[in-house]
């Protein structure tokens, strides 16, 4: 391992380990839609690569990390590898933050954009690679790209798998980029995994409907250009969804709410007080 690997992983462990304790600090710094596009605290793009969302998380990435970062901080020299990482980190961010552009409440923390960067630079510079069990790295990255695919696709669960794609891309284009024998010595390799990323990438920006996703990521949603328009919106969604409960209740009685319409009910209670 080399210095600034190890500083990364310090660095990472140091501000999860705050986040874990402090959740105004979590909140402060993790990627959040509203507050980039509305406050525009482009920061977060940056400090949300330094938070996970629990040990396990944590862990993994950094194990990760621990794996692949020494071989190609040796390689490229320590400013490449710097700018390697936080690429992918931030261009992952970006990618995210395009795609839930109308979901104001998305967020997301953890390194794995910049991880992906760097295990995918290895991945192309590295001809003959072999990884966990000595599969062929090439096997590895395929297999990861369209996985990443597939939860960008399902969004089975609550992971950035669009920030892990583009973050494995740009990682593995940056390598190629300051490593161009990489191109003649593995191009194999190099194509078979950017192929697919780039393909599904501009479909994703370009013509999201052909994915025929049935859900938060890909649905219609409220754009609002300044806080004020979004809490007044909000208010008036607020208001007509008081109005409606009142409206049950004269025809149905109290026993007909849910505990969600209780609850708003008694939420609205408390703020007219």
């Amino acid at each position: 391992m080399i210095g600034i690997s190890i500083f990364l992983i310090l660095a990472n462990f140091i501000v999860s380990y705050k986040g874990f304790n402090d959740r105004n600090f979590y909140e402060r710094y993790e990627f959040s839609v509203e507050k980039i596009k509305l406050y525009r605290q482009y920061y977060r793009l940056v400090t949300s690569g330094f938070l996970h969302v629990n040990w396990m998380h944590l862990i993994f990435n950094m194990i990760a990390l621990y794996f692949f970062a020494g071989s190609v901080e040796s390689f490229f020299g320590p400013l490449q590898f710097l700018l390697i990482y936080f690429a992918s980190l931030v261009g992952g961010d970006l990618l995210s933050l395009f795609i839930h552009r109308h979901d104001s409440g998305y967020s997301s923390v953890g390194a794995s954009g910049a991880v992906n960067g760097i295990i995918f630079a290895a991945i192309a510079v590295f001809p003959g690679m072999t990884m966990f069990f000595a599969i062929p790295a090439w096997i590895f990255g395929l297999a990861y790209v369209l996985y990443s695919i597939y939860g960008v696709r399902s969004r089975r669960n609550n992971v950035g798998h669009e920030s892990h794609l583009a973050g494995a891309l740009i990682g593995m284009l940056l390598g190629v980029a300051m490593f161009p024998a990489a191109l003649t010595e593995n191009y194999f390799t190099i194509l078979v995994i950017t192929i697919p990323c780039i393909v599904f990438i501009y479909i994703i920006l370009t013509r999201p409907h052909v994915l025929l996703i049935d859900n938060n990521f890909f649905k219609t949603q409220k754009r609002y250009y300044s806080i004020d328009q979004k809490y007044n919106a909000e208010k008036i969604d607020k208001e007509k969804e008081v109005d409606r409960i009142l409206e049950k209740i004269s025809k149905k009685g109290m026993k007909s709410l849910t505990p969600k319409e209780r609850e708003t009910l008694e939420n609205h209670s408390k703020s007219v007080r």
